[in-house]
């Protein structure tokens, strides 16, 4: 009788963590104003969708890729073209940070938490290195 209700809180939780994590990446490609600057900059806003679905399909094959363990073996040259294009978007992530620094205190001053930002940025700490300590310690065994 342990076995499924096992089977049945790792699923939850699984599906739960899923369903946070992807909608932390689509916030915050959606506050960082990634698409629309990205449109902005090239001048082709006849082709934010491709940009989207763009997003959306490497974000599906990466987790896709990531849960049956696929390797790529296809040579050094599309190795390269694969780091480029990493490049490029952890590039252009680094750039919207950059552009959007203040999200937080905005943030702040919107839900009339100023008096608890210090609270707000210590608990996203905590959180981070409480994650990082459960994967070090009880995830990897």
């Amino acid at each position: 009788m342990t076995a499924p209700i096992s089977l049945g809180l790792n699923l939850l939780l699984g599906i739960a963590g899923g369903i946070a994590v992807g909608g932390g990446v689509i916030a915050l490609i959606i506050v960082l104003d990634m698409v629309p600057r990205l449109a902005q900059l090239t001048s082709s806003y006849d082709k934010v969708h491709w940009y989207e679905g763009a997003l959306v399909g490497g974000s599906l094959l990466g987790t896709v890729s990531d849960f049956w363990n696929w390797r790529l073996s296809a040579g050094p040259i599309v190795e390269l073209g694969v780091g480029l294009f990493d490049g490029i978007f952890v590039g252009m992530l680094a750039a919207a940070l950059t552009e959007v620094l203040n999200v937080l205190p905005i943030l702040a001053k919107r839900l009339n938490m100023t008096h608890h930002l210090f609270g707000l940025l210590m608990a996203m700490v905590a959180g981070k290195v409480a994650g990082s300590l459960f994967d070090w310690f009880v995830y990897r065994q």
